[in-house]
Protein backbone atom coordinates (compact mmCIF):
# COMPACT_ATOMS: atom_id res chain seq x y z
CA UNK A 1 0.00 0.00 0.00
CA UNK A 2 1.04 3.34 -0.76
CA UNK A 3 -0.35 6.71 0.41
CA UNK A 4 0.76 10.23 -0.71
CA UNK A 5 -0.21 13.61 -0.10
CA UNK A 6 0.62 17.18 0.56
CA UNK A 7 0.63 19.89 2.29
CA UNK A 8 0.66 23.54 1.58
CA UNK A 9 0.76 25.96 4.68
CA UNK A 10 -0.36 29.62 4.56
CA UNK A 11 3.54 30.57 5.62
CA UNK A 12 5.67 28.47 3.72
CA UNK A 13 5.00 27.20 0.17
CA UNK A 14 6.36 23.18 0.83
CA UNK A 15 5.04 20.05 -0.39
CA UNK A 16 5.44 16.69 2.01
CA UNK A 17 5.56 13.89 -0.06
CA UNK A 18 5.52 10.87 2.32
CA UNK A 19 4.59 7.58 1.46
CA UNK A 20 3.88 4.36 3.33
CA UNK A 21 4.60 0.77 2.23
CA UNK A 22 3.07 -2.65 3.89
CA UNK A 23 5.55 -5.34 3.69
CA UNK A 24 4.37 -8.61 4.28
CA UNK A 25 7.24 -11.06 5.50
CA UNK A 26 7.46 -14.61 6.30
CA UNK A 27 10.46 -15.41 8.95
CA UNK A 28 10.25 -19.51 8.72
CA UNK A 29 12.61 -20.81 11.08
CA UNK A 30 14.39 -23.52 10.15
CA UNK A 31 15.53 -26.14 13.22
CA UNK A 32 18.26 -28.35 11.80
CA UNK A 33 20.04 -25.33 9.82
CA UNK A 34 19.56 -23.31 12.78
CA UNK A 35 18.61 -20.89 10.11
CA UNK A 36 15.24 -18.44 9.36
CA UNK A 37 14.71 -17.99 5.90
CA UNK A 38 13.18 -15.04 4.70
CA UNK A 39 10.48 -14.32 2.37
CA UNK A 40 8.67 -11.71 0.46
CA UNK A 41 5.11 -12.72 0.90
CA UNK A 42 4.13 -11.07 -1.90
CA UNK A 43 6.28 -12.29 -4.11
CA UNK A 44 7.18 -15.70 -2.75
CA UNK A 45 10.83 -14.84 -3.10
CA UNK A 46 13.82 -15.35 -0.48
CA UNK A 47 14.86 -12.32 0.76
CA UNK A 48 17.47 -12.91 3.33
CA UNK A 49 18.77 -16.01 5.61
CA UNK A 50 19.48 -14.97 9.42
CA UNK A 51 22.03 -17.54 10.83
CA UNK A 52 20.78 -18.02 15.13
CA UNK A 53 23.65 -19.84 17.53
CA UNK A 54 20.79 -22.90 18.28
CA UNK A 55 18.25 -24.56 16.68
CA UNK A 56 14.37 -21.98 16.38
CA UNK A 57 10.99 -23.88 16.91
CA UNK A 58 8.48 -21.42 18.25
CA UNK A 59 8.08 -17.54 16.60
CA UNK A 60 5.83 -14.73 17.18
CA UNK A 61 5.57 -11.20 15.31
CA UNK A 62 5.10 -7.81 17.19
CA UNK A 63 1.45 -6.21 16.39
CA UNK A 64 3.28 -3.42 14.77
CA UNK A 65 5.37 -5.54 12.38
CA UNK A 66 8.95 -4.36 14.19
CA UNK A 67 10.01 -7.59 15.74
CA UNK A 68 9.91 -10.95 15.46
CA UNK A 69 10.88 -13.37 18.13
CA UNK A 70 11.72 -16.91 18.39
CA UNK A 71 12.13 -19.55 21.17
CA UNK A 72 14.64 -21.47 20.72
CA UNK A 73 16.73 -24.65 22.35
CA UNK A 74 19.29 -22.79 23.87
CA UNK A 75 16.68 -21.76 26.66
CA UNK A 76 16.54 -18.29 24.49
CA UNK A 77 14.45 -16.09 23.18
CA UNK A 78 16.24 -13.79 20.48
CA UNK A 79 14.57 -10.96 18.88
CA UNK A 80 14.96 -10.21 15.18
CA UNK A 81 14.26 -6.23 14.01
CA UNK A 82 12.43 -6.91 10.57
CA UNK A 83 14.15 -3.67 9.29
CA UNK A 84 17.32 -4.86 8.76
CA UNK A 85 16.76 -8.71 9.82
CA UNK A 86 19.85 -8.66 12.39
CA UNK A 87 19.36 -10.16 15.86
CA UNK A 88 18.73 -7.60 18.25
CA UNK A 89 18.88 -9.06 21.90
CA UNK A 90 19.12 -12.78 23.30
CA UNK A 91 17.07 -13.84 26.34
CA UNK A 92 17.27 -16.15 28.75
CA UNK A 93 14.35 -18.12 29.39
CA UNK A 94 12.97 -21.51 31.22
CA UNK A 95 14.35 -24.68 30.10
CA UNK A 96 13.35 -26.19 26.14
CA UNK A 97 11.21 -22.99 25.27
CA UNK A 98 9.00 -23.73 22.60
CA UNK A 99 5.36 -21.70 21.85
CA UNK A 100 5.39 -18.13 21.86
CA UNK A 101 3.15 -15.02 22.13
CA UNK A 102 2.99 -11.49 21.98
CA UNK A 103 0.44 -9.27 24.12
CA UNK A 104 -1.96 -7.43 22.01
CA UNK A 105 0.01 -4.12 23.00
CA UNK A 106 3.43 -5.65 22.21
CA UNK A 107 4.61 -4.75 25.78
CA UNK A 108 4.55 -8.52 26.61
CA UNK A 109 6.19 -11.69 25.48
CA UNK A 110 4.47 -15.07 27.41
CA UNK A 111 6.67 -18.20 26.52
CA UNK A 112 5.91 -22.01 27.16
CA UNK A 113 8.90 -23.35 28.68
CA UNK A 114 8.40 -27.46 28.19
CA UNK A 115 10.76 -28.31 30.43
CA UNK A 116 10.26 -25.98 33.49
CA UNK A 117 6.81 -26.19 33.17
CA UNK A 118 6.31 -22.25 33.39
CA UNK A 119 5.27 -19.99 30.62
CA UNK A 120 8.07 -16.91 31.26
CA UNK A 121 6.60 -12.75 31.17
CA UNK A 122 9.33 -10.91 29.12
CA UNK A 123 8.92 -7.28 29.10
CA UNK A 124 9.72 -6.27 25.49
CA UNK A 125 11.15 -2.71 26.25
CA UNK A 126 14.01 -3.78 28.68
CA UNK A 127 14.21 -7.57 27.30
CA UNK A 128 13.85 -8.77 30.94
CA UNK A 129 11.76 -11.94 32.06
CA UNK A 130 9.60 -10.14 34.67
CA UNK A 131 8.08 -12.99 35.86
CA UNK A 132 7.57 -17.23 35.58
CA UNK A 133 4.25 -18.72 35.96
CA UNK A 134 3.47 -21.96 36.99
CA UNK A 135 1.60 -23.97 34.67
CA UNK A 136 1.08 -27.99 34.18
CA UNK A 137 3.63 -30.35 32.98
CA UNK A 138 5.04 -29.84 29.18
CA UNK A 139 3.28 -26.30 28.28
CA UNK A 140 3.85 -26.04 24.21
CA UNK A 141 1.40 -23.91 22.98
CA UNK A 142 0.57 -20.05 23.67
CA UNK A 143 -2.19 -17.83 22.60
CA UNK A 144 -3.93 -14.54 23.68
CA UNK A 145 -7.09 -13.05 23.72
CA UNK A 146 -7.32 -9.67 21.49
CA UNK A 147 -8.32 -7.66 24.95
CA UNK A 148 -4.76 -9.18 26.20
CA UNK A 149 -6.58 -10.14 30.01
CA UNK A 150 -6.16 -14.39 29.36
CA UNK A 151 -3.45 -16.12 28.27
CA UNK A 152 -4.32 -19.75 26.98
CA UNK A 153 -1.41 -22.33 27.54
CA UNK A 154 -1.34 -26.75 26.35
CA UNK A 155 0.16 -28.60 29.05
CA UNK A 156 0.90 -31.50 26.47
CA UNK A 157 1.59 -33.54 29.68
CA UNK A 158 -1.47 -32.96 31.81
CA UNK A 159 -3.86 -33.04 28.97
CA UNK A 160 -5.07 -29.67 30.13
CA UNK A 161 -4.95 -26.17 29.21
CA UNK A 162 -4.21 -23.24 31.64
CA UNK A 163 -5.57 -19.68 31.80
CA UNK A 164 -3.53 -16.86 32.77
CA UNK A 165 -4.73 -13.42 34.11
CA UNK A 166 -2.91 -11.18 32.59
CA UNK A 167 -3.86 -9.26 35.12
CA UNK A 168 -2.25 -11.04 38.70
CA UNK A 169 -0.56 -13.25 36.62
CA UNK A 170 -2.08 -16.15 38.25
CA UNK A 171 -3.70 -19.18 36.90
CA UNK A 172 -7.24 -18.49 37.21
CA UNK A 173 -8.80 -21.67 35.20
CA UNK A 174 -7.60 -25.46 34.34
CA UNK A 175 -9.52 -26.75 31.71
CA UNK A 176 -9.45 -30.57 30.66
CA UNK A 177 -9.12 -31.53 26.94
CA UNK A 178 -7.99 -34.60 25.03
CA UNK A 179 -4.55 -36.11 25.21
CA UNK A 180 -1.94 -34.32 24.61
CA UNK A 181 -2.62 -30.98 23.69
CA UNK A 182 -0.78 -29.13 21.55
CA UNK A 183 -1.21 -25.91 18.92
CA UNK A 184 -3.70 -23.32 19.99
CA UNK A 185 -5.14 -20.48 19.02
CA UNK A 186 -8.09 -17.63 19.48
CA UNK A 187 -10.68 -16.22 17.23
CA UNK A 188 -10.17 -12.65 16.40
CA UNK A 189 -13.15 -11.34 18.14
CA UNK A 190 -12.02 -13.58 21.37
CA UNK A 191 -15.32 -15.47 21.84
CA UNK A 192 -13.31 -18.78 21.10
CA UNK A 193 -9.94 -20.74 21.87
CA UNK A 194 -9.13 -23.54 19.88
CA UNK A 195 -7.09 -26.44 20.81
CA UNK A 196 -5.65 -29.25 18.59
CA UNK A 197 -4.22 -32.82 20.10
CA UNK A 198 -1.90 -35.05 19.49
CA UNK A 199 -3.67 -38.35 19.17
CA UNK A 200 -6.74 -37.96 17.48
CA UNK A 201 -8.42 -35.96 15.00
CA UNK A 202 -10.56 -33.88 17.41
CA UNK A 203 -9.82 -29.85 17.29
CA UNK A 204 -11.56 -28.72 20.58
CA UNK A 205 -13.25 -25.35 21.36
CA UNK A 206 -13.33 -23.77 24.31
CA UNK A 207 -15.69 -20.60 25.27
CA UNK A 208 -13.42 -18.01 26.91
CA UNK A 209 -16.33 -16.51 29.02
CA UNK A 210 -16.88 -19.74 30.57
CA UNK A 211 -13.89 -21.56 30.19
CA UNK A 212 -15.00 -24.67 29.29
CA UNK A 213 -15.13 -26.65 26.54
CA UNK A 214 -18.25 -26.10 24.27
CA UNK A 215 -17.73 -27.82 20.95
CA UNK A 216 -15.20 -30.64 19.20
CA UNK A 217 -14.64 -30.81 14.99
CA UNK A 218 -13.28 -33.70 13.62
CA UNK A 219 -11.06 -33.36 10.87
CA UNK A 220 -7.62 -34.95 9.51
CA UNK A 221 -4.93 -36.29 11.88
CA UNK A 222 -3.38 -33.58 13.37
CA UNK A 223 -0.39 -34.97 15.84
CA UNK A 224 2.23 -32.14 15.74
CA UNK A 225 -0.28 -29.97 14.32
CA UNK A 226 -0.18 -26.04 13.75
CA UNK A 227 -3.36 -23.64 13.94
CA UNK A 228 -4.36 -20.49 12.26
CA UNK A 229 -7.28 -18.23 12.16
CA UNK A 230 -8.14 -16.34 8.87
CA UNK A 231 -7.93 -12.59 10.06
CA UNK A 232 -11.69 -11.91 9.39
CA UNK A 233 -12.37 -14.93 11.59
CA UNK A 234 -14.50 -16.91 9.08
CA UNK A 235 -11.88 -19.75 8.64
CA UNK A 236 -9.67 -22.42 11.20
CA UNK A 237 -6.45 -23.72 9.31
CA UNK A 238 -5.00 -26.82 10.88
CA UNK A 239 -2.00 -28.95 9.55
CA UNK A 240 -2.11 -32.93 9.58
CA UNK A 241 0.93 -34.16 9.96
CA UNK A 242 0.48 -37.63 9.51
CA UNK A 243 -2.37 -37.64 7.56
CA UNK A 244 -1.05 -39.17 4.49
CA UNK A 245 -1.54 -37.47 2.23
CA UNK A 246 -0.30 -34.96 3.97
CA UNK A 247 -2.90 -32.08 4.37
CA UNK A 248 -4.47 -29.02 5.47
CA UNK A 249 -8.29 -28.80 7.32
CA UNK A 250 -9.73 -25.70 6.61
CA UNK A 251 -12.52 -25.67 8.77
CA UNK A 252 -15.70 -22.78 8.63
CA UNK A 253 -15.95 -21.14 11.54
CA UNK A 254 -19.34 -20.14 11.39
CA UNK A 255 -20.26 -24.04 11.54
CA UNK A 256 -17.28 -25.63 13.22
CA UNK A 257 -17.45 -27.97 10.15
CA UNK A 258 -14.85 -28.90 7.69
CA UNK A 259 -14.96 -27.35 4.77
CA UNK A 260 -12.41 -28.18 2.73
CA UNK A 261 -8.77 -30.39 2.91
CA UNK A 262 -5.97 -29.18 0.93
CA UNK A 263 -3.19 -31.68 0.23
CA UNK A 264 0.65 -30.22 0.65
CA UNK A 265 4.30 -31.32 1.01
CA UNK A 266 5.29 -34.09 3.67
CA UNK A 267 4.86 -33.59 7.50
CA UNK A 268 3.02 -30.14 7.81
CA UNK A 269 3.92 -28.75 11.28
CA UNK A 270 3.50 -24.90 11.39
CA UNK A 271 0.88 -22.44 9.57
CA UNK A 272 -0.06 -18.99 9.11
CA UNK A 273 -2.15 -17.10 7.72
CA UNK A 274 -0.83 -13.57 5.72
CA UNK A 275 -2.08 -10.31 7.34
CA UNK A 276 -4.50 -9.46 4.42
CA UNK A 277 -5.74 -13.01 4.55
CA UNK A 278 -4.70 -13.99 0.68
CA UNK A 279 -2.19 -17.06 1.54
CA UNK A 280 -1.82 -19.82 3.80
CA UNK A 281 1.94 -20.38 4.11
CA UNK A 282 2.79 -24.18 6.00
CA UNK A 283 6.38 -25.54 6.71
CA UNK A 284 6.61 -29.18 5.14
CA UNK A 285 8.80 -30.43 8.20
CA UNK A 286 10.20 -33.43 5.82
CA UNK A 287 10.23 -32.04 2.44
CA UNK A 288 11.99 -28.91 3.33
CA UNK A 289 9.40 -26.83 1.48
CA UNK A 290 7.22 -24.42 2.29
CA UNK A 291 3.64 -24.83 1.08
CA UNK A 292 1.84 -21.34 -0.37
CA UNK A 293 -1.94 -21.87 -0.07
CA UNK A 294 -4.30 -19.36 -2.36
CA UNK A 295 -7.16 -18.78 0.31
CA UNK A 296 -9.66 -17.59 -2.74
CA UNK A 297 -9.42 -21.12 -4.26
CA UNK A 298 -8.13 -23.50 -1.86
CA UNK A 299 -5.48 -24.55 -3.85
CA UNK A 300 -0.94 -24.37 -3.53
CA UNK A 301 0.01 -21.84 -5.82
CA UNK A 302 3.51 -22.24 -4.90
CA UNK A 303 6.02 -24.45 -3.31
CA UNK A 304 8.86 -22.59 -1.20
CA UNK A 305 12.51 -24.83 -0.66
CA UNK A 306 14.00 -23.43 2.28
CA UNK A 307 16.29 -24.97 4.98
CA UNK A 308 16.34 -28.11 7.11
CA UNK A 309 13.32 -28.86 9.06
CA UNK A 310 11.20 -26.22 9.35
CA UNK A 311 9.41 -25.71 11.76
CA UNK A 312 8.65 -21.85 12.64
CA UNK A 313 5.88 -23.20 15.33
CA UNK A 314 3.18 -19.87 15.62
CA UNK A 315 2.79 -16.60 13.83
CA UNK A 316 5.68 -16.22 11.39
CA UNK A 317 4.56 -13.74 8.77
CA UNK A 318 5.12 -9.88 9.59
CA UNK A 319 3.48 -6.76 8.23
CA UNK A 320 5.96 -4.04 8.58
CA UNK A 321 4.96 -0.44 7.92
CA UNK A 322 7.60 1.93 6.99
CA UNK A 323 7.40 5.47 6.21
CA UNK A 324 9.62 7.73 3.95
CA UNK A 325 9.36 11.30 3.31
CA UNK A 326 10.27 14.21 1.17
CA UNK A 327 11.20 17.77 2.24
CA UNK A 328 9.36 18.44 5.44
CA UNK A 329 8.74 22.37 6.79
CA UNK A 330 9.09 22.74 10.63
CA UNK A 331 5.98 25.38 9.42
CA UNK A 332 3.65 22.46 8.60
CA UNK A 333 0.23 22.65 10.24
CA UNK A 334 0.03 18.99 10.71
CA UNK A 335 3.02 19.72 13.20
CA UNK A 336 0.25 21.10 15.31
CA UNK A 337 -1.98 18.07 15.43
CA UNK A 338 -1.69 15.92 18.68
CA UNK A 339 -3.54 12.84 19.43
CA UNK A 340 -3.66 12.24 23.49
CA UNK A 341 -3.51 10.18 26.15
CA UNK A 342 -1.97 7.66 23.43
CA UNK A 343 -2.26 4.84 24.74
CA UNK A 344 -5.84 5.21 25.90
CA UNK A 345 -8.59 2.92 27.36
CA UNK A 346 -10.34 4.11 25.05
CA UNK A 347 -11.42 7.95 24.83
CA UNK A 348 -9.02 9.96 23.32
CA UNK A 349 -8.67 13.68 21.99
CA UNK A 350 -7.60 15.10 18.92
CA UNK A 351 -6.05 18.76 19.43
CA UNK A 352 -5.79 20.23 15.44
CA UNK A 353 -5.77 23.63 14.00
CA UNK A 354 -8.59 22.83 11.56
CA UNK A 355 -12.47 23.16 12.54
CA UNK A 356 -13.44 20.48 10.15
CA UNK A 357 -11.92 17.33 9.15
CA UNK A 358 -12.83 13.44 8.65
CA UNK A 359 -11.35 11.00 10.60
CA UNK A 360 -10.57 7.70 9.37
CA UNK A 361 -9.59 4.79 11.59
CA UNK A 362 -7.76 1.63 10.40
CA UNK A 363 -6.12 -1.11 12.46
CA UNK A 364 -2.97 -3.31 11.27
CA UNK A 365 -4.42 -5.43 9.01
CA UNK A 366 -5.84 -2.09 6.80
CA UNK A 367 -9.53 -2.74 7.87
CA UNK A 368 -11.20 0.57 8.58
CA UNK A 369 -12.90 0.10 11.87
CA UNK A 370 -14.10 4.42 12.32
CA UNK A 371 -15.02 6.22 9.82
CA UNK A 372 -16.47 9.98 10.55
CA UNK A 373 -16.59 13.65 10.12
CA UNK A 374 -15.62 15.93 13.08
CA UNK A 375 -16.23 19.73 13.98
CA UNK A 376 -14.20 21.45 16.07
CA UNK A 377 -10.52 21.99 17.17
CA UNK A 378 -10.54 19.87 20.14
CA UNK A 379 -12.63 16.99 19.68
CA UNK A 380 -12.95 13.89 21.56
CA UNK A 381 -13.67 10.15 20.29
CA UNK A 382 -13.76 6.93 21.35
CA UNK A 383 -12.45 3.35 20.15
CA UNK A 384 -13.70 0.45 22.10
CA UNK A 385 -11.39 -2.16 20.43
CA UNK A 386 -8.00 -3.14 21.71
CA UNK A 387 -5.03 -2.72 19.60
CA UNK A 388 -2.93 -0.95 17.32
CA UNK A 389 -4.66 1.40 15.12
CA UNK A 390 -4.31 3.98 12.76
CA UNK A 391 -5.59 7.74 12.81
CA UNK A 392 -5.90 9.35 9.25
CA UNK A 393 -7.13 13.18 9.81
CA UNK A 394 -8.34 14.03 6.25
CA UNK A 395 -7.94 17.79 5.92
CA UNK A 396 -8.62 20.37 2.85
CA UNK A 397 -4.35 20.86 3.72
CA UNK A 398 -3.67 17.17 3.15
CA UNK A 399 -4.12 14.00 5.30
CA UNK A 400 -2.31 13.71 8.94
CA UNK A 401 -1.59 9.86 10.35
CA UNK A 402 -0.46 8.98 13.63
CA UNK A 403 -0.69 5.74 15.59
CA UNK A 404 -3.12 4.98 18.29
CA UNK A 405 -2.73 2.23 21.20
CA UNK A 406 -6.21 1.21 22.68
CA UNK A 407 -5.64 -0.72 25.66
CA UNK A 408 -8.87 -1.34 27.63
Amino acid sequence: MTTKFQITTSFLMTIVSISVSDAQTAYIGNYDDGTITVIDVATNAITDSILLPSNPFGVTVSPDGTKVYFTNFDDSVRVITTENNKIEATIGVGIRPQGIAVSPDGSQLYVACSSSDIVSIINTTSNIVSNNIKVGNTPIGVCITPDGTKVYVTNYGSNTVSVINTATNLVSATINVDTRPFGIAVSPDGSQVYVINFTNNIVRVINTFSDTVSDSIKIGTIHYGGIAISPDGSKLYVTNTYDFPYSISVVNIATNKLSATIRVGSRPIAISVSPDGMKVYVTNNVENTVSVINTLNNTVSATINVGNNPAAFGNFISKYSKMTSGLISPNTESTNISIYPNPTSSEFTICSPFNNYKVIITDLMNHVVFNQYVTGKNSKLKLEKNGFFFVHIKTNKGTYTQKLIVNQ
